[in-house]
């Protein structure tokens, strides 16, 4: 098959490589759409040390199931897609309770790391245990599928904590994540939402995805702006970024017993203001990636509730990786969310 290898930093080559077989309990799906994530973009440099060469990166992808292991029931061959970025023990407590994102032998495909080199969607096939799949609705395309995932770290973030018709909120870095979970938020029948950037180009498209009111975060007053129009702060705040500045608005930005969900974590370590956060009893959630909210996610796309086709900004040839994927990390204009047409 052929697949996008990574074996030095910064160099995606497009070759042939053997096409995986499915094992026991696993499915081979012929690979449709991959998106791209902003962490195969950081791990395109090394910078995060879990893209470690040689490596086929991508894990937010949708296609068609080409041939079953054994023992695998309930799919058939042709049965359209998507599947989980996580793949999960199922036995731990962690998995147990629910919390299969915190499992502690978590894998995701398309990460290279010191633990494991798991082979991801940057291609024409990929093998994925039966467990993880979800099957599609009629209505929604390969492409749509492929942003299940991202949408999925937006919807598990939306309900660390319920957040309902009464609330005013926040949303703090409007970028891919940040856009579908302004959306998700939406859905939820919030009626004041209030998207926050550096980014003014982001912010107008903040506002045709539902955003009432924005604020450009580099504007020194950009606090005040918030609380005035929420009449005092907001409800719940969620933080998309995740760098010492955005944490800092979230938290001046609710107010008393107000909820931050943080979801973005770029910086390792962020300034705390304690003493506020005890005093004005601000409670805090963090989100890590999702916990298996695909049919929920794919009913939000089926039912039209958030519209993930105008986040996508290209389909492109997998063929073209390499070049689209630099173009990307160089910040050129315009490339929100890219993602590979696997059969090109």
């Amino acid at each position: 098959m052929k697949a996008l290898v990574m074996h030095e930093y910064k160099k995606l080559s497009y070759e042939d490589v053997p096409t995986p077989e499915p094992k026991k309990g696993e499915v081979r799906v012929r690979l449709k759409t991959t998106c791209v994530c902003g962490s195969d973009v950081h791990g395109f440099d090394g910078s995060t040390g879990r893209r470690q060469p040689p490596v086929i990166m991508g894990h937010e992808s949708s296609g068609v199931i080409d041939k079953l292991g054994e023992g695998v029931e309930g799919y058939t061959v042709g049965d359209r897609v998507t599947f989980d970025s996580t793949v999960y023990c199922g036995t731990c407590d962690m998995c147990k309770k629910g919390f299969v994102n915190l499992c502690g032998t978590r894998q995701v495909l398309g990460v290279s790391c010191d633990d494991y080199n798991r082979a991801g969607c940057f291609a024409e096939y990929v093998v994925v245990p039966a467990y993880i799949l979800y099957r599609l609705p009629d209505n929604v395309t390969f492409p749509q599928a492929a942003m299940v995932e991202p949408l999925s770290v937006a919807y598990h973030a939306a309900t660390r904590t319920t957040i309902g018709p009464e609330d005013k909120a926040v949303i703090c870095g409007v970028g891919t994540i940040g856009l579908l979970t302004l959306q998700v938020v939406k859905s939820f029948g919030v009626k004041q939402l209030i998207a926050v950037d550096i980014d003014d180009k982001k912010l107008d498209i903040a506002k045709e995805h539902g955003a009432t009111d924005v604020v450009n975060s580099r504007d020194p007053d950009a606090v005040e702006q918030i609380l005035k129009l929420t009449d005092g702060g907001a409800t719940v705040a969620l933080d998309a970024t995740g760098i010492n500045a955005t944490l800092d608005l979230c938290l001046r930005s609710v107010g008393l017993a107000g909820k931050v969900i943080l979801i973005g974590n770029v910086a390792p370590k962020t300034d705390f203001p304690l003493q506020s956060v005890v005093t004005r009893q601000i409670s805090i959630f963090g989100s890590c990636a999702s916990a298996g909210e695909y049919p929920e996610c794919l009913d939000l796309i089926s039912e039209g509730k958030v519209d993930v086709d105008s986040v996508l900004s290209k389909i492109v040839p997998l063929s073209e990786g390499h070049e689209w994927m630099t173009k990307i990390y160089n910040g050129e204009d315009g490339l929100t969310k890219i993602a590979f047409d696997c059969e090109a």
